[in-house]
Order: structure tokens, then sequence, then C-alpha cells
């Protein structure tokens, strides 16, 4: 992770994914396949890497991705196959072969959700593993400190319930992040999202729009001088400063054009 500051002066975490690939390698449809969907081809590898099988399904979209791209592709990145294969439910019309480009999916402001894989912990107690708070530290205990307890009843119900909290492998499941906000999209494909993601460094992501976030405040530019910084912090201010007047019920702060007496307004119904 890295961190950044906005206009206003804040500091912000963030997280700078890059994209690479994402040509659409297959469509499904209603009538042939039951439900509509988009395969994705999600980064590159040699061809020796890649079964028969696979290069002759990835054929037709690699030959429609090298007419756009109108033969700007080297040697070496024709004789490469995507990596991953994503499937992604969508209603919207592509051809086999398209380049999405995450800069015209993703603006600034928006908010989205992250799934990934999260990093393996390996075997893990149950106190990292479920937060348990482990047994009493004193009065002669000697090896309970870690201790999970009690895993069940007696005789009734004779078994240990499925889903207990016990030891085990912790970590490499999907996990989701929500509501990060997209700090900056690149035309390369980069995006600046604010804060953590699942998984490791190099690893697969799948970024969903959500929506649009509240108050957004765009990524401080580095054009920006300082007077144009000290400016922007100190009219924030002032505007928290006349929010937090007008919500207190300060009379100075409430401006005669906005606010309207009751019995003003009560001449003007008349009228």
């Amino acid at each position: 992770m890295e961190q950044s500051f906005t206009q206003t002066g804040h500091r912000v975490p963030v997280t700078v994914v890059k994209t690479v690939g994402n040509v659409v390698t297959q469509v499904k449809t209603l009538e042939k396949d039951g439900y509509t969907a988009l395969q994705l081809g999600i980064g590159t590898k040699k061809a020796k890497h890649t079964s028969k099988q696979l290069q002759g399904h990835f054929a037709p979209s690699l030959k429609a991705s090298e007419a756009q791209a109108k033969n700007q592709k080297t040697e070496e990145q024709k004789n490469t196959y995507p990596r991953y294969l994503r499937e992604v439910k969508t209603e919207e019309a592509y051809e086999v072969g398209t380049q999405i480009n995450p800069a015209e999916v993703f603006q600034p402001g928006d908010l989205v959700k992250v799934t990934g894989i999260s990093k393996g912990k390996g075997f893990a107690g149950g106190v990292k593993r479920w937060g348990f708070h482990g047994g009493p530290k004193t009065h002669g205990q000697s090896d309970r400190h870690r201790a999970p307890g009690s895993i069940g009843q007696g005789t009734t119900p004779g078994r240990v319930y499925k889903g207990k909290h016990m030891a085990g492998r912790m970590g490499g499941e999907v996990e989701t992040v929500r509501n990060l906000t997209v700090l900056k999209s690149e035309a390369d494909g980069v995006l600046w999202l604010s804060g953590p993601v699942p998984g490791n460094r190099d690893g697969l992501l799948i970024i969903e729009k959500l929506g649009q976030a509240r108050h957004f405040t765009p990524l401080l530019s580095r054009d920006t001088t300082e007077e144009e910084l000290v400016k922007a912090m100190e009219t924030e201010a002032e505007e928290e400063a006349v929010n937090k007047a007008v919500v207190e019920g300060d009379p100075e702060a409430e401006s005669s054009d906005s606010v309207i007496p009751v019995s003003q307004e009560k001449e003007e119904e008349s009228k």
C-alpha cells in the first residue's frame, strides 16, 4: 500500500492496482448457454505453457484483437495467451476480441467492491483464527493461556457440532472488501483505490462497480502549488465551521436569504 493526499490536505491510504489483459475470449448468450455473460482473458503467458486446446479456444479472440490493434503488436506479444479466465455476468453487448479498458469503466469517485483470495496463514490456533480470549492467566494455570476451552456438552448430544470454531487452516479463502473509492483511473489501466484489497501482490482481483461515493474529494495533483493547497484547506475549514454553527443554531451563521421567518412566510402565503 501507499499513501497520497487529497486536495484538502487529508492523507488517504492507497492501493495501486494494475489491470492487464481483459480481452473478451467468449460471449455467453441466453439462447446457447442459458445465461448472458462474458469470459475474460487476463494476464499473459507464453505459448509453450498453453495447451493446444486453449490455443484453439483463444484463436478467434486473438485474431480479432490483433486486427483492432492494427498489427501494432510485437512478435513476442503475438506469441502469448491469457493466463487466467474469469466469467463476468453482464447484459452489455461485446464482441469477441474486444479489449476492455478499465479507464472507460471506472471514474474517480466510483464506489467499488474488490474480491480476491486472502493471504494464507497456515495452521492457526483459536486465538489468532477466531479471536478467542484464551484461559485464565493466574490461579495456578500454566498451559491454558491460549487453549480453546470446552468444545461441547456431555452425553447429549455426544458429538461436536459442525462448524465449531477451532484451530485449523487460516486464510487462502475468497474475501470481498466493499465500499472502496476509486481515487484515480489512468489510461494505461492503473486504478488507485482507497484502502486495502485482499491477497498478495500480483494476485488476481475482481473489481465491481457499486455506485458513487458521497463527498468525494479528488487527489492532490503534482502541479498544485502550496498557495492553492492552503486556500483549499481554509475553504474547507470555513465550510465546516458554518455547518457546525448552523446545526448548533447560531443566528449569525444563518443567511437571511436562505432562512425566512415563520411570520414572513405566512404573509407571503396570504399575498
